[in-house]
């Protein structure tokens, strides 16, 4: 496979560039864009055959879930099984933004996606690219780190191409991406966890969530 360079401005991404990636993604390819965050692989998640590609573009395990990048709390609300009130809490507090949050999936979500665990990672990015990508789809999207896992994640469209050209169709090329990355938290459980340490710290998180 040989991997396509497109540029786009991150604040402001060009139609003709959307337009190109949601062709790809709607042909089921894996498309790596830039986010507030670090760059992230894009596909279809409903699309077998494109999950099984964001496997293999990346080596990852298949135990291992798949985080999906959503436009708003609503679309969340359909991919969910059931929301609790930690959900809106943490969503009102922090999203669009660098947090990603664990809850239960929804019937309609692959199996493959969650790793096998009936678990979805949900993520409102503050990112026009994102936004408007899946505007333009009409539909959530796969979003995962753009690196072969076990490597360093990219932080330039360069990069991503350099470690994975072959293994994606297509790297929208919007420059330095200068944020950190995504804190995670599970609210599946009774108590909720910090899964990973980002942008937002525990702290924070657990302020959001304090009781009245």
């Amino acid at each position: 496979m040989a991997t396509d360079l497109v540029e786009i401005n991150p604040a402001d991404p060009q139609p003709e560039a959307l337009e190109r990636a949601a062709a790809a993604v709607r042909r089921g390819k894996v498309v790596a864009i830039p986010t507030d965050a670090l760059y992230t692989l894009v596909a279809d998640p409903f699309n077998l055959r494109a999950v099984t590609s964001v496997f293999r573009a990346k080596g990852r395990e298949p135990h291992r879930s798949l985080p999906i990048l959503i436009r708003d709390s609503m679309m969340g609300e359909e991919l969910a099984s059931e929301l609790n009130n930690r959900f809106f809490m943490l969503a009102r507090r922090f999203w669009p933004g660098p947090l990603t949050i664990i809850v239960p999936a929804a019937a309609r979500i692959p199996l493959k996606v969650t790793g096998n665990t009936g678990r979805l990672a949900l993520r409102h990015a503050r990112s026009p690219v994102a936004d408007k990508l899946i505007a333009l789809l009409n539909q959530p999207l796969i979003s995962t780190s753009a690196n072969i896992s076990g490597h360093p994640t990219c932080h330039s469209g360069i990069d991503v191409f350099g470690m994975m050209d072959g293994r994606v169709d297509l790297v929208l090329d919007g420059g330095t991406c200068t944020g950190e990355g995504s804190t995670t938290v599970d609210i599946t459980e009774p108590y909720w966890r910090m899964i990973k340490a980002g942008a937002i710290s525990e702290k924070e998180i657990a302020e959001c969530l304090k009781p009245a």
